[in-house]
């Protein structure tokens, strides 16, 4: 069985497809599909199996990210992501689903292009863009020299 014919399996058995169809649509025997999915946690009623993989996720007994199995460290935080690649990954896909706090955002006004701008938990922050910093940094006509 081929990676593709793998993630084919578990794309189709999470959208509630049986044994027989995925084993038809595929080429492959009805055994050989039922035996990844039990060896996969995929096994179980079709239409059960989306749902206990969303369920694990908020368990985190699963990756949130690829849905590898994860394994919990006796003290500490809770692992939601297999590796530090997922996370990233997952966190740049689901900007939606961070927690901002209206109080970490803070409004300037831009030095340079006088354009106003609002930063996410940065008080220090002067200019709009790199750009903007740049420009009235270094290309700045000065008085007098």
């Amino acid at each position: 069985m081929t990676s593709d014919e793998k993630e084919k399996i578990k794309e189709l058995r999470l959208k509630g497809m049986g044994y027989k169809g995925i084993a038809n649509l595929l080429g492959l025997t009805r055994d050989s599909v039922r035996g990844f999915c039990k060896r996969n946690g995929l096994d179980g009623a079709s239409c059960v199996v989306a749902l206990n993989v969303e369920e694990k996720i908020k368990r985190n007994v699963l990756c949130a990210c690829c849905e590898k199995p994860l394994k919990q460290k006796g003290q500490g935080r809770t692992r939601r992501f297999c590796s530090d690649k997922c996370r990233r990954k997952w966190w740049n896909e689901n900007q939606d689903k961070r927690n901002k706090k209206e109080t970490a955002i803070y409004k300037y006004i831009c030095p340079h292009c006088g354009k106003e701008f609002s930063v996410y938990g940065n008080k220090k922050r002067k200019y709009c863009s790199h750009d903007c910093y740049i420009k009235d940094r270094f290309w700045r006509i000065d008085d007098g020299i």
